[in-house]
């Protein structure tokens, strides 16, 4: 059997209310959320609407001290103004919840023009609120994350700034490093990406974000929970890298779909993502 928490059986996902299955869950127990929640109605998600900032409050409670919430999300556009959901939410969970923002990453995707190409800019990106519970993270490891330097192992001359004491450091030579950190914004082709399983489901993320999340957030024995689980790629990346996962969906049909791309993808998938 598995490990128990509160109510539920870690390992698994159940088909009930994203509020209603946090209130099933102890004090101080998760160490990263990662969702993305059926916002604005951009998808259509079977008739089913989130109360946000509920959500928030009783996120905090569950989360471990120094644990990290992840929200990927984006607004609406009505009649030539943005939603603002997602910087409502971010001042919401905030103030109300008393979480703070650890940081704003931009996911960058590549959108099609839709509807609005000759009227707006094209939609490339959304956000990913990060938030944190506490001081500063319990766990940060930003190593796997690191993206190849354009000018890796080369030695070029720089380094010349200005101290604030309008002292001139003279430039000198300097070795590239051969990897960086990626920064702010996180770039992922959607294209390709993920089975025709999973885009049953009408809202994805890409298969390495959360991945990605995982590795940089969550202790190896941690608990990695989805509140908005979908088609399940939270979960399977969470057993790709062998952390303990719990998910939420309030659909039952998409509660099924991820429980049948468990049993089928799951061996595919950790090969796959440990190779990228």
């Amino acid at each position: 059997m598995n490990e128990k928490l509160g109510k539920f059986e870690l390992n698994n996902i159940y088909a009930i209310d994203a509020l209603e299955g946090l209130k099933g869950i102890p004090d101080n127990s998760i160490d990263l959320m990662v969702a993305s929640p059926p916002y604005d109605n951009l998808r259509e998600y079977k008739g089913f609407s989130v109360d946000l900032s509920a959500i928030g409050k009783e996120v905090f409670r569950v989360m471990k001290d120094g644990g990290i919430a992840i929200m990927v999300m984006q607004d609406q556009t009505k009649n030539f103004g943005k939603t603002l959901t997602t910087f409502k939410t971010a001042i919401d969970w905030c103030d109300n919840a008393h979480f703070k923002l650890f940081e704003t990453l931009i996911y960058r995707k590549y959108g099609a023009e839709g509807a609005w190409w000759n009227k707006r800019f094209r939609v490339d990106h959304e956000y990913m609120l990060v938030f944190l519970k506490g001081k500063k993270p319990a766990y940060f490891n930003k190593e796997p994350l690191k993206i190849p330097s354009k000018h890796g192992g080369e030695t070029m001359t720089g380094g010349g700034t200005r101290l604030t004491n309008g002292i001139r450091i003279p430039t000198r030579p300097i070795t590239i490093n051969l990897m960086k950190c990626r920064g702010m914004i996180w770039e992922y082709m959607t294209a390709g990406d993920g089975t025709r399983l999973k885009h049953q489901h009408p809202a994805t993320f890409p298969d390495k974000l959360p991945y990605d999340f995982i590795q940089c957030f969550c202790p190896p024995d941690g608990i990695v929970l989805d509140i908005f689980m979908g088609s399940g790629t939270t979960a399977l990346a969470a057993i790709a890298l062998e952390r303990k996962f719990l998910g939420f969906d309030i659909s039952k049909d998409y509660v099924d779909l991820a429980k049948k791309r468990i049993r089928e993808e799951s061996n595919f998938y950790q090969k796959k993502l440990k190779s990228d």
